[in-house]
């Protein structure tokens, strides 16, 4: 059954900041509408306050598609709606018109009066800050607004309003487009850095991928080498020495064949080095990136250090793995680690919150490659992995491997030694 509000749960940080600053602004649409436009009707009577209510409607509903578009267009998703953002200022500009006009000419009444200049002030407040949310230019933005009260000032005084009147007025929706004006500006500066740090993050993930290839390359690199230089010198030297029928050619092709195992010695080791993960490390390396990444990461559980280094480099992999995933999918604000020997099973379990309600149904975003790679390493181990949601929003990620029986433990092997050190410990 679909909970209320798991919609809003499941979207991402920039995702909700973009629907909180979306569904803001079409708020100051519904906000005219019911300060402005059903309030005219008692007031102006029923005739003339309908047709202030439509114009406010309609006013309104420009705002609300005019806000759409422009924050579209600010994430790039859709042109800039200069068309519909001249429609609403020209629009503005007459309802205010109007409004002042209806103010001086219009029934008698203090009623009036006050409906007329409310009408006023709230389209002009309302209406050059729904238009800067279109607009790249703070300069424009805040200069759109001052005109809006310029504006009202001359209009006002042209009817014959007092000085001190239209000045008043003007400042009112100057103060007020410049507000709103402003929360537009704020709005939009703090939707597009929202992006930017996501995107930031990302980044900075497939960094690090790149900085670990690139290691691998400089570890082959310093091994090889110096190594298949001094065999291709030589081998030039055997084969010049063996033309010549000299006897040193045997002893230069001995110490090729020692030099060519030696480096396939060192090449292993270094993809040994590669492959086999430090559990312990992993953890306090994943906890690091998790914390920089704004995510609370908790490790518990037995200590790492006594299992044996098979188990440790397997579930060592389960870490990056599961680590990756919680950056890369959803938005998780916290993360648990546990490791715990039970039964003889060594039991890795890691728990997330802010899995996204697509990848929660579909299991793409948790799961994937990534996943199937580690049951195949864990295969090797007799060890199984289970990954899916087990609650509103979390993801848990449970690798386990079977320790050694105590039959084969009773060899005093290291890893025998450590195998009962742990479960001694967890006992």
């Amino acid at each position: 059954m679909r909970m209320p509000g798991r919609w809003w749960r499941h979207k991402s940080t920039p995702q909700k900041v973009e629907t909180y600053t979306r569904w803001s602004f079409h708020l100051f649409a519904v906000m005219e509408f019911f300060s402005v436009g059903l309030t005219s009707v008692a007031p102006l009577g029923v005739r003339l306050g309908s047709a202030a209510m439509l114009v406010v409607a309609v006013h309104a509903g420009l705002c609300f598609a005019t806000v759409s578009r422009a924050i579209d267009w600010t994430r790039g998703r859709r042109p800039q709606p200069t068309g519909l953002m001249g429609t609403l200022g020209a629009l503005t500009a007459v309802v205010a018109v109007a409004a002042l006009a209806l103010a001086e000419y219009g029934p008698d009444g203090e009623e009036v009066d006050a409906a007329a200049g409310g009408l006023c002030g709230v389209i002009l407040i309302f209406g050059p800050g729904i238009i800067a949310l279109g607009i790249r230019s703070r300069r424009r933005a805040f200069g759109l607004a001052g005109g809006f009260a310029a504006g009202t000032w001359v209009v006002t005084t042209a009817l014959g309003a007092p000085v001190l009147t239209a000045l008043f007025t003007a400042l009112i929706v100057l103060v007020g487009g410049v507000f709103i004006t402003f929360t537009a500006v704020f709005s939009v500066w703090l939707l597009n850095a929202v992006y930017e740090l996501d995107e930031a993050r990302e980044t900075r993930a497939r960094l690090a991928v790149a900085e670990e290839r690139l290691r691998f390359g400089r570890d082959l690199h310093d091994v090889m080498g110096r190594n298949l230089a001094v065999i291709a010198l030589k081998s030039e030297l055997a084969v010049q020495l063996a033309q010549r029928g000299r006897p040193e050619a045997v002893p230069q092709m001995v110490e090729v064949q020692r030099l060519a195992q030696e480096s396939q010695r060192e090449v292993r080791d270094v993809v040994r080095g590669y492959r086999e993960a430090d559990l312990g490390s992993e953890l306090a390396g994943a906890q690091g990136v998790l914390a920089a990444a704004g995510i609370a990461c908790t490790v518990g559980g037995v200590p790492a250090s006594g299992l044996p280094p098979a188990v440790q480099s397997a579930l060592g992999w389960v870490v990056r793995e599961a680590a990756t995933n919680v950056l890369r999918h959803g938005d998780a604000q916290r993360c648990d680690v546990r490791l715990e020997v039970v039964e003889g099973r060594v039991v890795l379990s890691v728990e997330n919150d802010g899995v996204s309600e697509a990848g929660t149904e579909s299991g793409s975003a948790p799961s994937g490659s990534g996943l199937a790679g580690l049951r195949e390493r864990l295969a090797k181990t007799d060890g199984t992995l289970e990954a899916g949601p087990v609650g509103r929003g979390l993801f848990r990620l449970t690798a386990e491997i079977p320790l050694p029986s105590p039959s084969t433990a009773s060899g005093a092997s290291p890893a025998a030694v450590a195998v009962r050190s742990v479960s001694e410990v967890t006992s």
